[in-house]
């Protein structure tokens, strides 16, 4: 079925966007009609696993409640960039899974063959994208990367909606910490100052780094902020919302000492954190599902605080 009435069939009936197999989960309820004639006993004895998920689910907040939802940072409909893309398993899954009519995906290798040699499986990906009229861009440096931009005689303004640079990194070029992390921190920089160009009105930039040092010594609000963009809200990233992906590290798949593909830590299971930024004093055009916005200084999935 093609991505575009898929569309068309999901403005009808809404998509769940719970990670798959959050939905199979629920214990049954034993309580059912005509029921009457078994002993109470029996009916008592049945009625404890509901009566038990109840008062659970009475003692949870509000909060608790909408956090079992994934915070989902774009619509099917919208103008989607991603920036330094790896094997394309976040693409394919955006494309397959959360019907994306439009995903122009870019990697940094300069050609399918050496894409290829270091993501062996990434064919398959480049498949699901493709078959849907989205698009695989190669040879694109994120610091570096021209504007995307519709074209009005002299003028041009930016096309994406929501451009996303998902665990950005430039690779071991040290081992110094100090001197990763400045890397790491032009690299955010010079990114931001391009992917600004290739933002639409009210569109968003959405950057997703692990929790925990190093990452958080890059200070990445602090350099959106030399770029004119400011913090719209933060967001726990859940890697089950989108199914097949798979974190890719920069330098390619991990191999055995024979040679075999696999082992080594797997980035999905690691907890990471998006952050959506804006242009400053422009008002964004809604898109996050999910979550709603909570107090600041609250813990927990989604924040606001700035």
């Amino acid at each position: 079925m093609g991505k575009r009435r898929k569309l068309a069939q999901n403005s009808h009936a809404p998509k769940s966007h719970r990670p798959s197999g959050s939905g199979n989960n629920q214990k049954p309820n034993f309580k059912t009609k005509g029921d009457q004639n078994g002993s109470s006993n029996n009916r008592a004895k049945a009625q404890q696993p509901a009566d038990s998920n109840s008062q659970k689910n009475a003692s949870r907040t509000p909060q608790q409640q909408q956090h079992t939802e994934p915070t989902i940072p774009f619509s099917p409909e919208d103008k989607i960039l991603l920036v330094g893309e790896g094997d394309l398993s976040f693409a394919a899954s955006l494309v397959e899974h959360h019907y994306c009519a439009d995903v122009t995906a870019t990697v940094l290798e300069k050609n399918l063959e050496e894409l290829v040699e270091k993501y062996p499986h990434v064919p398959e990906n480049i498949a699901k994208i493709e078959a849907e009229d989205s698009r695989v861009v190669y040879g694109v440096d994120a610091t570096k990367m021209a504007p995307f931009v519709h074209k009005r005689g002299k003028e041009s303004t930016g096309c994406m909606d929501r451009t996303i640079f998902n665990f950005p990194h430039v690779g071991g070029k040290s081992t110094d910490v100090n001197r990763q992390v400045r890397y790491n921190q032009e690299l955010l920089v010079s990114f931001f100052k391009r992917a600004v160009l290739s933002l639409a009105p009210g569109g968003s930039i959405i950057v997703t780094l692990f929790e925990g040092e190093p990452y958080t010594l890059w200070n990445v609000r602090d350099l959106a902020r030399h770029t004119g963009l400011q913090v719209e809200r933060s967001f726990k990233f859940q890697a089950a919302a989108y199914p097949g992906y798979h974190h890719a590290r920069t330098l390619g798949v991990v191999k055995s000492r024979s040679g075999e593909v696999g082992g080594g830590w797997k980035g999905e299971e690691r907890p990471a954190r998006s952050y959506v930024f804006v242009r400053k004093d422009e008002e964004p055009r809604p898109a996050l599902r999910g979550s709603r916005k909570r107090p600041r200084g609250h813990d927990g999935d989604s924040s606001d605080d700035d």
